[in-house]
């Protein structure tokens, strides 16, 4: 129940900066963009003494591990698959033009006989 509390306590720090944004729409965008930055910064905050908060921070920090265990490809090995990628995109657009011309031909010239001048 308190989690559910402070959870309501960040969404409105949330709305709040971002109300903050719009009822400063006299003042400098400077002024206004702290506003929302505010907010969000006092919600998260709230946020991370709860129990899913605290979760989510172990979660995200798992996730940085895994991603530096990640074998990352060389750049000869990137430019290689994008090269390949490309390659196959064009064959396929020529595939697939010469598949479209053929049935337009098979079916307005020889089904219909709609033969064009």
């Amino acid at each position: 129940m308190v989690d559910k509390l402070k959870f309501a306590l960040a969404l409105l720090l949330v709305v709040a900066g971002v109300a903050g944004f719009y009822l400063l729409a006299e003042q400098a965008m400077v002024l206004r963009v702290v506003a929302v930055l505010a907010g969000v910064i006092a919600g998260g905050a709230v946020a991370w003494f709860t129990e899913p908060g605290q979760r989510f921070a172990v979660f995200a920090n798992e996730a940085v591990t895994e991603t530096k265990k990640v074998v990352w490809p060389s750049w000869k090995e990137t430019v290689q698959t994008t090269g390949i990628v490309f390659a196959f995109v064009a064959v396929m657009a020529v595939f697939l033009w010469l598949t479209d011309k053929t049935l337009e031909w098979a079916l307005y010239d020889l089904i219909l006989g709609w033969k064009r001048s």
